[in-house]
């Protein structure tokens, strides 16, 4: 298969040159790890503090990897991304809330994405994490089958309703809905309220999907035995794949618990997991739907040369690759050329509350080997090429 993702000049096509050289400059601060740890502690005293701020990380880290402020903010991105034929997933990337009435907040704001994807032909999905309607805490003690207070209970209830009410309606408005993956210690209790969402709403086809951590050794496996449920009772699957945001967490308390690490042992095993729930879902591809959310480019390929070797349609419905906006826009962009299924992640909230998404992207960047310096790279290669070096 032709290497399309070098392609810079397709991949950086919406970029002006000043946007380019802030992408560059922005990718050359985060490959160096001390400085982002050094920009992560200031700007969070900086916001602690109510320094005037917002302007400053709006320009830089704001811009590039968010499409704005609220909904309405985005469309500007959403319609130019769509020109390219790269579609949006409008995520609401407010985190780490504890309270009632911001839950229901959520809520609401999800429903209104859910409208803007059923006007929208360039925004076909809309999307929630689990975390962003109830408690961490509460999502892992249900899990783990404790006990619940009276309290607790009305509040679980509350947060099954929440699921209910914006599955039920995606599910009549016709609009897909992926549902987030997060820390393996809440996953256990999100995976039966979305598995219950699919037998609901999955009946005639995938409207609901779950998220497969593919970091996690044990993934694969449920996979499979939700095959084998969803076979029994008649609906379908979606998932969205990705390999995993929480590594660090991950290893931390389980090492301070004293379980084994839910993560896989290498990088190498992570990604032959990641292409192993890949195949397994396209042998199995009448009753499921992919959404290949990877900046990994072998990865991508996999997938491209499954679809033509069991003669799958580039566009056919089932199968979407998906980035994050501000990263890897070289597989995006060569993607949709190609005439791919492709939709980019677009991040929106207030600047303030989208901070703790922002810093988990920066570190991110920072640790995932290859990563920045890849970006960098393509980066360097359209600047030159632009300049006609």
């Amino acid at each position: 298969m032709d290497k399309i993702f070098n392609n810079t000049k397709v991949a950086f096509s919406l970029k002006s040159d000043t946007e380019l050289d802030r992408a560059y400059f922005l990718f050359k601060m985060i490959s160096n790890e001390p400085l982002v740890r050094i920009g992560t502690a200031v700007t969070n005293f900086a916001l602690k503090a109510h320094l005037p701020v917002d302007g400053l990380i709006r320009a830089t880290v704001f811009d590039h990897f968010c499409g704005g402020v609220n909904e309405i903010d985005c469309l500007k991105v959403v319609d130019n991304m769509f020109t390219k034929g790269v579609s949006s997933v409008l995520d609401y990337s407010v985190e780490g809330k504890e309270e009632e009435a911001q839950f229901d907040a959520a809520l609401e704001m999800t429903l209104k994405t859910v409208e803007f994807a059923k006007e929208r032909q360039a925004i076909p999905f809309a999307v929630f994490k689990p975390t962003g309607l109830g408690r961490l805490d509460l999502y892992t003690k249900v899990g783990e089958k404790q006990p619940l207070s009276d309290a607790e209970n009305d509040e679980w209830n509350r947060i099954k309703e929440r699921f209910e009410i914006i599955c039920k309606t995606a599910h009549s408005k016709n609009v897909a809905l992926l549902i987030d993956g997060e820390e393996s210690w809440m996953q256990d209790a999100a995976d039966d309220l979305v598995e219950e969402m699919m037998r609901k709403y999955n009946k005639d086809k995938t409207i609901v999907f779950n998220t497969l951590q593919m970091y996690r050794w044990d993934r694969l496996d449920y996979l499979k035995s939700l095959h084998e449920r969803a076979k029994k009772e008649g609906f379908y699957i979606g998932m969205k794949l990705v390999r995993g945001a929480y590594m660090e967490k991950e290893h931390k308390r389980a090492e301070e618990k004293g379980y084994p690490t839910p993560i896989c042992s290498s990088k190498q095993a992570t990604d032959d997991n990641f292409n192993a729930a890949v195949n397994y879902m396209m042998q199995h591809i009448d009753k499921m739907s992919i959404f290949a959310g990877t900046h990994n480019e072998e990865s991508s390929y996999k997938l491209m040369e499954m679809q033509a070797s069991n003669g799958i349609s580039k566009n056919d419905h089932r199968i979407w690759f998906g980035q994050l906006y501000g990263m890897s826009d070289n597989i995006s962009y060569n993607l949709a050329e190609n005439g791919y299924n492709v939709a980019k992640y677009l991040p929106f909230g207030p600047v303030r509350d989208v901070m703790p998404y922002l810093i988990r992207r920066a570190e991110e960047n920072t640790s995932v080997a290859g990563q920045t310096s890849r970006e960098l790279n393509l980066l360097k290669t359209e600047r030159d090429r632009r300049k006609g070096k």
